[in-house]
């Protein structure tokens, strides 16, 4: 299947265009597989470079059974430890020649792998890259010993009070999916994990499949060719047919909130947050959570100006609602300078997610945080690397870059009375979590 969008002529910021223009203004070529493989490639003006970023849809989300969280992080790391054709010192040699710089990130619902090199390597790169995606091997004792690499950077995340704030909040807001457990997994888990040598074969088999990847090349490369290169060393790549089973997460019954008490001075954290949806591109509440973000806690919001910039309370003052498959969490995230001020912060927090279910917001304030998001868009699309990197967040959430052009859609569309309609359904007290952080010693 084939779907070619055309360049736009006016930019998605000009004004007297005849009707609204897309946000994501490449042409792209979108071509499945008959093995489910889907190719994504995008031409841009930069010359000379190509970024490649292969998306593999599983992260932490599919980490069903007991015991095995962490294995998708996990796989980021053993990625890189060769096969019979390319041990891992003969992949970097590779890369070196090539002068190409790769890396890999995991989160909650998709584990991706990316490169940028010059045009002139890309049949090698792609060439490399396929053979590691459908030909890995490693012993077991390789396995322990990244697994115990892993176990160290659980570590070392562990010593920043943040991290501990953030696995705290996601393990008191779920019970039954697997967003209960960061992407590095629960630590009991992670210290067993040099033993699960036979299931790190099966998890690799399972999701390192043609159907749950997405190949997005974006650069200086020429449609036909990218697609006759994936065909030539990805087209024989077998399907399977795993299908994790995920846990619905059930309503929470009531507010629920916990307390880390962090052994050395530090200073306080508050993380105040709310059961929201998952990503839609066509159902409004997503995206009325989004501007949300901005118009209450953004560095222009009237809770940041009283908080950090008169009252001086804190230092910290910052809303996410991340785009997830599955229902996620609203957060907001607080550092408050004197630990006196813990509970006069918190009731500033909850007063400004009341007035938004009681009031309707600012028609001109919603409107200007509107073109702020598409402007802002837009900007960051300024190299071919950001550009695939854009693509796979939105790529690992609906397997096409068209979601980004429909979510924009979506904000477009979002009046005072959606805000409000959001806000009444989701900033309820039945599912607010609260966790709080406080350090020995501090004021």
């Amino acid at each position: 299947m084939r779907v070619l969008i055309p360049l736009l002529l006016c930019g998605a910021l000009l004004t007297g265009c005849a009707s609204r223009k897309k946000v994501f203004p490449y042409a792209y070529d979108q071509h499945d597989f008959p093995n489910g493989l889907r190719l994504i490639t995008v031409p841009t003006d930069y010359p000379g470079v190509v970024a490649l970023f292969i998306v593999v849809q599983a992260g932490s989300r599919n980490e069903v059974e007991p015991g095995k969280s962490g294995f998708a992080h996990l796989f980021e790391h053993m990625m890189f430890r060769g096969t019979p054709q390319y041990p891992p010192e003969k992949y970097e040699a590779v890369l070196k020649e090539a002068g190409a710089a790769s890396n890999a990130y995991t989160t909650d619902d998709h584990t991706a792998y990316h490169t940028t090199f010059s045009k002139e390597d890309l049949e090698r790169i792609l060439s490399l890259e396929a053979d590691r995606f459908q030909n890995l091997q490693y012993p077991e004792a390789v396995f322990r010993t990244e697994a115990l690499a892993v176990l160290g950077e659980y570590n070392k995340n562990s010593s920043a009070p943040t991290q501990k704030l953030y696995e705290v909040l996601r393990d008191t807001a779920f019970d039954q999916h697997t967003y209960k457990h960061t992407t590095m997994g629960f630590l009991k888990d992670i210290q067993d994990m040099p033993n699960q040598y036979d299931y790190s074969l099966q998890f690799f088999h399972r999701y390192y499949r043609p159907e749950y990847t997405t190949i997005i090349v974006v650069g200086d490369v020429e449609r036909k060719q990218v697609r006759t290169l994936v065909e030539k060393y990805w087209g024989n790549w077998q399907r399977g047919s795993y299908q994790a089973q995920i846990p619905a997460e059930p309503p929470l019954a009531g507010p629920r909130s916990n307390h880390i008490d962090w052994p050395t001075p530090t200073l306080p954290w508050i993380a105040v947050a709310f059961r929201g949806p998952a990503y839609s591109d066509s159902e409004p509440d997503q995206a009325a959570l989004d501007l949300i973000s901005f118009l209450g806690f953004s560095s222009s919001s009237e809770l940041y100006q009283k908080l950090y910039i008169e009252e001086q309370k804190v230092d910290v003052l910052e809303a996410e609602n991340p785009d997830r498959v599955d229902p996620y969490l609203f957060t907001v995230f607080a550092r408050v300078k004197l630990r006196a001020d813990i509970g006069y912060v918190q009731q500033r927090i909850l007063e400004t997610f009341q007035r938004f279910r009681e009031q309707p917001v600012d028609r001109q304030k919603l409107e200007s945080v509107k073109r702020h998001l598409r402007y802002q868009f837009a900007l960051s699309l300024n190299n071919s690397q950001s550009i695939a990197g854009t693509l796979a967040r939105y790529v690992a959430l609906r397997r096409t870059p068209e979601t980004i052009n429909r979510l924009y859609d979506q904000y477009d569309k979002i009046t005072p009375s959606d805000i409000q309609t959001a806000a009444q359904k989701y900033f309820t007290e039945n599912g607010r979590v609260i966790v709080t952080l406080t350090g020995e010693g501090g004021k």
